[in-house]
């Protein structure tokens, strides 16, 4: 071929037109020996520019020609070629998508005759037509061969369009089937004797046992054994046993000719542990006993295809009917939902945004949500008993258990995602489910699925388009038929039935399915704007109280919740539009009784969970602090005052409350706190800060109505214990110490008595009955016990400590901190104790003494009868009181001497402790996550209790509750506790040695 020099051939242009992206090599190629006899026919080009690849398709072709043996076998090839349209579309399609077809070819030239032939019986072959093509196999290295040969026809109908993907995965499937017959007949044929002992059936599992399969994947199998009559069932299983090893290797073996596929049995019961075949009986005790929710998942796909096939239907009758009680199980839908998420959460980050079949809106999510709705709905419906994914998902549609209009866009996205793996495993043969980032292999892919403007934008647009379907409807799919079974529907729509819903809410952990309905009812029944917005909101709520272990209590709050925000126009606008809020919303009316009892007082407070991470933030003590003085300045009397300060704490306490509960159980949008003692941390110093700002607040109502600006004495309130050490949980006390000084010419009798009554009226309003939580204060740490002056002046303090203190009341003043108040009075204060609770020559070894004596009493005599030591997180070994007192017992000796030690937050102070070289990291470090165990523990139980508790809940739903908030998933309450015993186990070890050890 010439042309002029510095101007392109009119070849090269139509080359172009046609999709070559190497027109300089086609041409090449053209003029080749083998085509020059048809390089000008338009029909060649027009039907190499038809496929997925035409510079693949032309230089497969071109291997394939010069593969023939001699000129009459080339020109054979060419005359069928170019006059044979059916042959042409195949074998160039085939060509243009497969590499590694083409090699086939070009290795077994007289293949492409397998292509030929275009008869009815071809276009839809099952089993027997694929056997007959796999007859003449008799070694591993011929049935390769006729594998592939076999293979060359179904891929040839898919790239054409002959067949739709379902199709195709069902040719595959069938292909499959027939092959593990020739390799079980090989196998039976090279050792009789062993064949002669035994029955041996093949179950297919996955997607061979569900009949659509893909072009390279692993074939999943179980075995099922038994001995002929009068043979030994031992002998018998163990030649059972090597025939079916052998049969493996026949199929997974490489050869000159490669591999066909590896053959998988582990999902056999007992997984790569046990036996490769067992009897009959031994795998329905398996079932019966011992199987998990996934393996009955597993079973719904089980066919009888290869051996024995009587033995392999008695096989599917006998677990059959165990498949379909798995929804029974406990926590059935938790356990496959968490089967799901740690198959996504092994996927390596880098392949998470290709991964077709694993990732987020990938084949996985169509098939678990519809096994998921087959198990829970088959029992009672066999029409929805099918293996194959989209047939079962179109039996829940006409059934009702699936909307229609959802199942017809999944079938969509799952169809598309189905071919887009069958490209991809075609043009290597190779085991992959990762969309390629390479723009050649993307545009050879979106060609073949007819894309063929702007292949590779239009392909990732599609593949997204699908997958984001596939994410909305995957979790929309369980939920979405429970609003239709109580809504009105248009006419000749099926529905869910009242049955259906109830089984459906029970698998989904409802302990009271039909009062669930009545909710749904209430809330979703109608037409109006509200009724509609709810209709699109539940179906994914429902989901995310499923997660939780109380889904009934988390329903019915948020009835509660949009009976009273209704009609604000507000409320359902920010469930719709802000993305977090609703997920957040359901977090947090799910997760126990004291953030939905906080937000069911004032709903207004659902605003905050929309308000990013600024809204859930807890406030400073300033803010707070601000925010409630302006109230009191603008309220009418203290009463009122007071009562305002209590809303703006309620408020406060349902926003720390929904920061734990939400960095407990993670959302979409915000992960799951990791470091628990960072959680612990926020909590304990969110809600020391808002007692402070509300003692503030109260101080100064109560100081204005009585005496104006001015009391006639300075006042100051220390926190003590857990609130002086920022460390305050949900239902704690406010521990404090109350300090007046006089002012200048005031009388001290009018000042103690005008102290006095500052302290009474204070803890009357703040304990007054009412819609907002008491804040109970505690003065029981004071000089004299119960029996001493609420209040004493500065004085009164000095003299008392000077003259009278116990080691347990300079143990104590370890956690004073001035918290409200006039600051000077606290400063002093606090300068006045330093040297009792930081003494400068340390303790003696009688002070240390009384403390272990005071502490072994306080083990002995504390306890509440009946409660399991083991498990008592404050007294109990290994708690809160072991690590704390082990701690304050280095500050009471070392603190003068460390400045480290001089702080009232335990953690800081073991910190300090370590530093110094006072404590092991080892110790510190048990120490540690024993308290912050501990802790969450006493968080825990308030948020799903609320009420305080230093024991974990006897209800075994509160149990789980408890569990879900330390991390623990449905089910594994049992470890929870385990892993509790042995965290204190090891802290009352160090405890043992640090406390009560050497001097």
């Amino acid at each position: 071929m010439t042309s002029v020099p510095g101007r392109r051939s009119s070849t090269f242009t139509r080359l172009l037109r046609h999709g070559f992206t190497d027109p300089s090599a086609a041409e090449r190629l053209l003029d080749s020996p083998e085509l020059s006899a048809v390089r000008d026919d338009p029909v060649l080009l027009e039907a190499l520019g038809g496929t997925a690849d035409p510079d693949l398709a032309l230089l497969g072709l071109v291997r394939l020609l010069e593969a023939q043996t001699g000129a009459t076998g080339r020109q054979e090839l060419l005359d069928t070629l170019i006059s044979a349209k059916p042959l042409r579309d195949r074998l160039l399609g085939v060509l243009g998508a497969s590499e590694a077809l083409a090699d086939h070819l070009a290795r077994h030239a007289d293949d492409w005759q397998a292509l030929v032939t275009y008869e009815a019986r071809d276009l839809h072959p099952g089993v027997t037509e694929f056997e007959h093509g796999l007859a003449e196999a008799t070694d591993t290295v011929s049935l390769r061969v006729a594998y592939r040969r076999c293979l060359l026809s179904i891929a040839a109908r898919d790239v054409c369009g002959t067949t739709e993907v379902s199709e195709t995965a069902a040719e595959l499937a069938d292909l499959a089937t027939a092959t593990l017959r020739a390799a079980l007949a090989l196998a039976e044929a090279a050792v009789p004797e062993d064949a002669a002992l035994c029955r041996l059936a093949v179950i297919a599992m996955g997607k061979c046992g569900g009949h659509e399969l893909n072009y390279v994947s692993d074939v999943d199998v179980i075995f099922v054994g038994e001995a002929v009559n009068g043979a030994d069932e031992d002998k018998a299983l163990r030649a059972a046993a090597r025939l079916a090893a052998h049969m493996m290797r026949i199929c997974s073996a490489n050869t000159v000719e490669g591999t066909i596929w590896p053959v998988d049995a582990n999902l056999r019961p007992e997984g790569r542990n046990g036996p490769l075949v067992r009897t009959l009986a031994s795998h329905r005790a398996y079932y019966q006993r011992w199987a998990k929710t996934w393996e009955f998942q597993a079973l719904l796909k089980a066919r009888p295809v290869a051996g024995d096939l009587a033995l392999g239907e008695e096989y599917v009758a006998a677990l059959r009917p165990l498949v379909w009680q798995a929804a029974e199980r406990e926590n059935f839908v938790a356990d496959v939902q968490k089967m799901r998420r740690r198959v996504i959460d092994n996927i390596p980050t880098a392949e998470v945004d290709r991964q077709l079949k694993l990732g987020p809106g990938g084949l996985r999510d169509v098939e678990f949500a519809v096994q998921m709705l087959q198990l829970v709905h088959g029992r009672a419906d066999t029409s929805l008993r099918s293996g194959t994914t989209l047939d079962a998902l179109g039996a829940l549609a006409t059934g009702g258990y699936v909307g229609r209009a959802d199942a017809a866009q999944l079938d969509r996205a799952y169809r598309f995602l189905r071919s887009l793996e069958h490209r991809i495993q075609l043009f290597r043969l190779r085991r992959t489910h990762l969309v390629p980032e390479d723009d050649a292999d993307l545009r050879r892919i979106g060609r073949s699925l007819g894309l063929r403007t702007d292949p590779v934008a239009s392909l990732t647009r599609e593949w997204r388009r699908h997958a984001t379907v596939v994410r909305r409807l995957h979790e929309k799919l369980f939920y979405r038929p429970l609003l239709d079974a109580v809504a009105q529907l248009a006419p000749g729509e099926a529905r869910l039935s009242a049955a259906a819903a109830r089984e459906r809410l029970v698998a989904l952990g409802y302990a009271d399915p039909a009062a669930a309905l009545r909710h749904l009812e209430a809330l979703a029944s109608g037409v109006t704007r509200k009724a509609a917005i709810q209709r699109t909101l539940l179906p994914v709520l429902l989901g995310w109280f499923a997660e939780s272990a109380d889904p009934d209590a988390g329903l019915l709050n948020f009835r509660k919740v949009s009976d009273a925000l209704g009609k604000t126009p507000w409320y359902l606008r920010l469930l719709r539009d802000e993305g977090a809020a609703a997920e957040n919303l359901a977090r947090v009316l799910s997760a126990g009784r004291l953030a939905p009892d906080l937000l069911l007082r004032a709903p207004e407070a659902v605003a905050l969970l929309g308000d990013g991470e600024a809204g859930l933030r807890p406030r400073t003590r300033a803010h707070l602090e601000q925010e409630i003085l302006a109230a009191v300045r603008r309220a009418e009397g203290a009463a009122q005052a007071v009562d305002v300060a209590r809303g703006i704490r309620r408020r406060e306490m349902f926003r720390t409350a929904a920061t734990d509960i939400i960095g407990s159980y993670g959302t979409e949008s915000q992960p799951v706190e990791a470091d628990q003692g960072a959680l612990v941390d926020l909590v304990g110093a969110a809600v020391s800060d808002l007692t402070a700002a509300t003692l503030a607040g109260t101080l100064r109502a109560v100081v204005r109505e009585g005496w104006g600006d001015t009391l006639p004495t300075r006042f100051a309130i220390i926190g003590m214990g857990r609130f002086g050490g920022h460390e305050l949980s949900y239902g704690s006390d406010a521990d404090v110490l109350f300090v007046h000084e006089p002012r200048d010419g005031v009388d001290e009798r009018e000042a103690a008595d005008a102290a006095g009554k500052v302290v009474a009226e204070m803890r009357r309003l703040l304990q007054t009955p009412s819609a907002d939580p008491p804040l109970l204060i505690d003065a029981g740490l004071r000089p004299e016990g119960r029996s001493g002056p609420l209040v004493r002046t500065l004085g009164s303090y000095e003299a008392y400590y000077r003259r009278w203190s116990l080691v347990w009341e300079r143990h104590a003043l370890l956690r004073a901190e001035h918290v409200a108040g006039d600051e000077e009075l606290g400063r002093r204060f606090v300068e006045l104790i330093d040297p009792l609770r930081y003494p400068p020559a340390g303790l003696g070894e009688d002070d240390v003494r009384e403390i272990r004596r005071l502490k072994a009493r306080m083990e002995s005599e504390r306890l509440p009868r009946g409660t399991d030591p083991k498990l008592h997180v404050k007294l109990g070994p290994g708690g809160l009181s072991d690590v704390e007192w082990t701690v304050q017992l280095i500050q009471l000796r070392y603190a003068a001497h460390e400045p480290g030690l001089r702080t009232t937050r335990t953690r800081e102070a073991l910190a300090a402790a370590h530093a110094a070289g006072l404590i092991s990291a080892d110790d510190a470090g048990i120490l540690d996550e024993a308290w912050v165990l501990a802790t969450g523990v006493r968080n825990a139980v308030m948020l799903v209790r609320g009420r305080a508790g230093d024991t974990f809940p006897a209800d075994p739903r509160d149990l789980a509750a408890v569990g879900r908030y330390l991390g623990y998933g449905a089910g594994h309450a049992g470890d929870m506790l385990d892993v509790y015993r042995r965290t204190a186990r090891r802290a009352r070890g160090v405890m043992e040695e640090l406390f009560y050890g050497g001097s």
